[in-house]
């Protein structure tokens, strides 16, 4: 790699990232603050708190990494501009070792957002299912007291006869009122806390689950045997998304073991649609930014702005117009990879003939 390649490589990598950590750090920060009360309202810790928030930043990064790096192109080509290197380097006809710096740059950049789309996110998302089950069953081991009724939040309410040292509980009772189509209850003469591959859950034996519509009707279900997830009982009814929650090389493998492969399809589209944001922003400034500029303005549009424009303008165009295979997740991404391709084309002179050369007046 030649010297002003890494030069220019250096500046646009340090614009980003000093942009990327101060957007990181401030999105962690107001994680924390939306997770302060739920986390404390369930009796855990700062190490709980700052894990759960660490754990969705990967999901987060994917939503602002690639805005980030389109605001640390443009500064560096700005910079450039105005310090009358970029025009020394179209005088000198150095353009390709900018078009390298700049490929590079975008290779690594849509490298880091495919990781994240493809492996990191997913894991992100299993380890914190993992950790809210863990923290589902401290919560509940811990307000199971016999002969005392305790709230459980969101007005479930639960109580037991007796619990021995090794953990057998005798009588379980829990109510749930919180859906009111369906008002449940649970009791089970013997119940045990036991762990399997979704999670902790509730075991119970020789019991019934009751049920209480919103007309009043009523039914139940009795029962030798029944998982209840623990989670379930503490507040969080959102149900795991098994797609959402595995790494991309995982789906594929079981795709190949079962044949299905319309759910792995549409993720493996979804996730690397991402890596097409990447590039159509960088794309995009690329064209508005790449060359000099003589004209001495009063007022120019901030690139910062201008980024942000082309991030809301894909966003909005892929949510309302989509279209068949990649276009449903990134139809917005192929149109400013079209309109830039074209003006950067234009701007490079490449539909001009050859013979025709400019002459200086």
């Amino acid at each position: 790699m030649a010297r002003l390649s890494r030069y220019l490589l250096r500046l646009f990598w340090s614009e980003a990232m000093a942009l990327f950590a101060v957007a990181a750090f401030l999105l962690f920060l107001i994680q924390c603050l939306r997770l302060f009360d739920l986390v404390s309202d369930k009796g855990q810790g700062l190490l709980t708190l700052v894990g759960q928030a660490l754990l969705s930043m990967p999901g987060l990064g994917i939503v602002f990494l690639y805005v980030c790096l389109g605001i640390g192109l443009g500064r560096g080509l700005r910079s450039l501009q105005a310090s009358s290197e970029l025009q020394v380097i179209h005088v000198s006809s150095l353009v390709p070792a900018l078009l390298r710096a700049i490929g590079l740059y975008a290779l690594g950049g849509l490298a880091i957002v495919l990781l994240l789309s493809h492996v990191l996110e997913p894991a992100g998302i299993r380890a914190s299912n993992d950790w809210s089950s863990s923290i589902a069953a401290d919560l509940v081991s811990r307000s199971m007291v016999p002969h005392r009724f305790t709230a459980l939040g969101g007005g479930v309410s639960m109580v037991i006869g007796a619990r021995d040292g090794a953990g057998n509980i005798k009588d379980f009772f829990a109510d749930d009122p919180r859906d009111p189509d369906s008002h449940r209850t649970y009791f089970a003469k013997s119940a045990i806390i036991s762990h399997d591959e979704d999670g902790y859950v509730l075991r119970m034996q020789d019991g019934a689950v009751q049920y209480l519509t919103a007309d009043r009707r009523f039914s139940q279900v009795a029962f030798n045997k029944y998982d209840l997830p623990l989670d379930r009982l503490t507040g969080d009814t959102v149900s795991r998304d098994d797609v959402a929650q595995a790494a991309s090389f995982e789906l594929i493998g079981q795709s190949l073991s079962t044949g299905a492969w319309d759910a792995t399809n549409r993720a493996l589209l979804k996730r690397s649609g991402e890596g097409l944001r990447v590039l159509a922003m960088l794309l995009f400034v690329a064209a508005i930014a790449l060359f000099p500029n003589g004209q001495r303005r009063r007022f120019e549009v901030p690139i910062e702005l201008l980024v942000l424009a082309i991030a809301f303008f894909e966003r909005a165009f892929t949510s309302y117009v989509g279209g068949p295979g990649i276009l449903s997740v990134a139809s917005g991404s192929v149109l400013v990879i079209v309109l830039s391709t074209l003006l950067l084309l234009l701007r490079l002179r490449a539909f001009q003939p050859a013979g025709i050369r400019r002459v200086a007046a």
